[in-house]
């Protein structure tokens, strides 16, 4: 992905097992353009080397209190430098420093003396996060304004099941770009389609598209980002939702239909990603069609326009949609939105998009077009969003 976020990150490893997974968060935030100073507690070492974070930030790892080559003062330099401090793994021991005050190794004191925001991902035996002990110091970190990223359930090292698991990095990595992000959309409420509809033929067939939700789950990621309260109404697909979406599952173009028309009379802004089948079978039937070596027919009836449905409100949100053009781009594009009389469209070439990483995207509005360049769908969301946000502001 491209460089996006001018950020620096303090990210404070402590002595779990989880460590490992700070190797592949330090390199996804870098790819995301934030700069990553590495500290650990001494118990972190046994876990991964400094030689590793230090190959994998670019920067020499602080493990002790007195490290630094400057005032002594590694705690309070750290924390004047840093935009957040992420701690990740945070142990049952490290919570209970913090929610107690305690400032007895470099990572406490940095946490003690810091004028940024503190993110913790907890990480322990699932025993140890439901003790009350534990719960206690997490109610209190909350209420002092500590983000608390997680945990989540899953096997565990010790084998057993359970909550307390530390996200996974790519998880970790979504919430502290999030937390970064000028909450441009606080308060909003976006309602959003993405991925593809299926609508069956019999038991076991059906008529759906290559949509991969890619694009739909970039923009629901950076509307998080952005302070947005996302619900996100998806197709069959098969990506991981973001964390802080509400996600409605759906299959078909009916059923994404009744979803939408539930959930938009309380919504600020529509995006209409999704790939919706035009047309569903008249009659699908129950059991598998056996094969009898002639032609079938089927009858095709239309699917609902959830898009036009939703511009012709009498008092719609702001509504933006989506065409996926094989060819005439501009034209179809363009006749598509007047047709429709939306304020916003995005458009590209379905060959050149559907199922990729990146892509190219062509915004039409009462302006005219405006070219988003090629690049990674996560690019190509904020930039969408921010055209959004401006067009609004206009309004």
């Amino acid at each position: 992905m491209e460089q996006t976020i001018d950020k620096r990150i303090v990210l404070g490893l402590t002595g779990g097992i989880a460590a490992y997974k700070a190797a592949e968060l330090t390199r996804l935030l870098i790819k995301q353009g934030l700069a990553v100073q590495v500290a650990m507690s001494e118990s972190a070492c046994h876990f991964i080397t400094p030689t590793t974070m230090q190959a994998l930030s670019g920067k020499p790892v602080l493990t002790s209190q007195w490290d630094d080559s400057g005032n002594g003062m590694a705690h309070i330099n750290l924390s004047r430098a840093a935009d957040a401090i992420v701690i990740a793994p945070a142990t049952a021991d490290f919570i209970a420093k913090l929610a107690h005050g305690l400032a007895d190794d470099l990572l406490s004191t940095l946490c003690l003396a810091r004028n940024c925001p503190l993110l913790i991902a907890p990480a322990m035996n699932k025993q140890m996060w439901e003790s009350p002990a534990t719960q206690r110091n997490i109610t209190q970190l909350k209420a002092d304004g500590v983000i608390v990223l997680g945990p989540e359930s899953g096997v565990q090292a010790c084998g057993e099941e359970g909550l307390g698991r530390m996200l996974e990095a790519e998880q970790l990595a979504q919430a502290i770009l999030a937390s970064l992000q000028p909450k441009l959309l606080a308060g909003v409420r976006l309602l959003l389609t993405a991925g593809p509809t299926y609508e069956a033929i019999d038991a076991v067939r059906g008529i759906t598209n290559r949509s991969s939700g890619k694009m739909g789950y970039a923009i629901a990621q950076v509307a998080i980002e952005l302070g947005a309260e996302v619900t996100l109404v998806s197709g069959p697909v098969a990506l991981p939702a973001p964390n802080a979406a509400r996600l409605v599952k759906v299959e078909s173009a009916s059923e994404m239909f009744d979803a939408v028309k539930k959930e938009v009379a309380a919504s600020d802004i529509f995006i209409g990603v999704a790939a919706v089948a035009d047309y569903r079978v008249a009659q699908a039937s129950a059991q598998k069609i056996k094969k009898d070596g002639g032609n079938l027919t089927l009858e095709l009836v239309p699917n609902p326009d959830i898009l036009a449905y939703v511009a012709a409100l009498p008092n719609p949100p702001f509504c933006v949609g989506f065409a996926a053009e094989s060819e005439n781009l501009k034209s179809y594009a363009e006749q598509k939105r007047r047709a429709k009389k939306l304020p916003l469209l995005a458009a590209n070439l379905a060959q050149e998009a559907i199922g990729a990483d990146d892509n190219e995207l062509v915004l039409f509005d009462d302006a005219g077009e405006h070219l988003l360049p090629r690049s990674d769908k996560i690019t190509q969301a904020r930039a969408l969003l921010n055209h959004i946000i401006k067009l609004k502001h206009k309004g």
